[in-house]
């Protein structure tokens, strides 16, 4: 068995156990931010409850209540909520090391922006998302914390200010996945360092026959929320590595704005209709959640090749690009270090294969310098629009 099989096993469960993890745990916040939305004050109501909702799923009908600090007495067999959320950090770091850490040179480095070694690309990786969480805790910590208006434009330009540092430090793969994972570490961390510790403090406090903190779950609740706003550019971050329009652009950073806001925007949207408010409050977050679409979409427009004029390219010259900068991975059987087949089963080496693959060729290796990867080989612009124009005259 050879290490490239062994790593793709790992990659492969670690990413199907992400998946299902994270599912669970987007599936929990969603759902929670939604009961606590729906509350209502009843005429009668037990001691200390702040609201109930009734609801029906499955056949069955559901009363809960939430109370305003803790009820007086808890169960034994009281269910915590924290496993989906320690889980999905957990098994995406750990891809993000079968992924990106063992293959750092590949994936992770891009030396037109900054020549790494592997070492210090990983230090930088680890550092910064830990410097992330400790920045963000201290913003909601200080003053600002107690305005969340100006909290969340503070955590908005952190955000911001580390997509800029890694767009400018790893390859475009790269730095878009570690947007993604730095915001699912402060989500992560939120859960095991903020939200299940002050709960645990309030179920002490109780057992003591104490009355519990009230501020300590005001902050729970406060990094619940956040998590809440955060999902939903924490997503489209972690399939990004699909989409090179967006890795793979001069200005990703823009677009990686441009994503929180529209997350931020239909998040609020759901959230407030969750809530029972009139739609006139908040009928402007989904045409905002347009306009930042509607500029992702200017921004990541094709270059039209078909309009632009010149000689016939021979077939020998496009053949000789992709053997020089895509068939050593491309192949049927790949000369590059770790590849024991092509990539998702992709041959570049004739003109059949590129007629076949003509989509992906103009999107991975033309239209963004996607592939090859951290181009290595040195593929140069001139040759890149050589091969768009190609497969542009291929169509006529």
């Amino acid at each position: 068995m050879t290490l490239a099989f062994a790593m793709d096993w790992l990659n492969l469960l670690f990413r199907w156990a992400h998946l299902v993890v994270g599912i669970a745990w987007i599936g929990t916040s969603f759902y929670f931010i939604a009961l606590d939305l729906s509350l209502r004050k009843r005429e009668k109501m037990k001691e200390g409850v702040f609201g109930t909702a009734w609801e029906v799923h499955g056949g069955g009908f559901y009363h809960v209540e939430k109370y305003t600090v803790a009820p007086r007495e808890l169960p034994e067999d009281l269910i915590w909520y924290k496993w989906e959320a320690y889980l999905t950090w957990v098994t995406g770091f750990a891809l993000l090391i079968v992924m990106y850490y063992f293959n750092a040179s590949a994936y992770l480095i891009d030396p037109a922006k900054m020549d790494l070694r592997p070492l210090d690309a990983i230090a930088i990786s680890v550092l910064s998302l830990a410097a992330g969480w400790l920045v963000y805790d201290r913003l909601c910590r200080s003053r600002i914390g107690q305005n969340t208006g100006l909290l969340a434009i503070c955590v908005f330009l952190l955000i911001m200010a580390a997509t800029y540092m890694y767009t400018h430090v790893f390859s475009g793969r790269g730095a878009l996945i570690h947007v993604g994972a730095f915001m699912g570490t402060i989500m992560a961390v939120n859960v095991f360092g903020v939200i299940i510790p002050n709960q645990k403090k309030i179920v002490a406090s109780l057992l003591k026959g104490e009355a519990p903190d009230p501020a300590l779950g005001a902050m729970g609740k406060q990094r619940s929320v956040h998590n809440n706003y955060l999902t939903l550019p924490v997503l489209l971050m972690m399939v990004s590595n699909h989409y090179p329009m967006l890795t793979g652009h001069p200005q990703a950073w823009l677009l990686v704005a441009l994503v929180l806001v529209i997350g931020g925007m239909v998040r609020h949207f759901l959230n407030r209709h969750d809530a029972g408010d009139s739609i006139r409050k908040f009928w402007w977050t989904l045409p905002a959640a347009a306009t930042g679409l509607a500029v992702a979409l200017v921004m990541t427009a094709p270059r039209d090749f078909s309009s632009i004029g010149g000689p016939q390219i021979a077939d020998a010259t496009v053949v000789a690009i992709t053997q020089t900068h895509c068939a050593t991975c491309h192949a049927a059987t790949p000369t590059y270090e770790g590849f024991d087949e092509a990539p998702k089963n992709i041959q570049l080496e004739t003109v059949e294969d590129l007629r076949r693959y003509a989509d992906l060729v103009m999107a991975q290796a033309v239209q963004s310098d996607a592939m090859p990867l951290a181009n290595e080989s040195g593929m140069t612009r001139e040759e890149r629009d050589t091969l768009g124009l190609w497969l542009a005259q291929q169509r006529k």
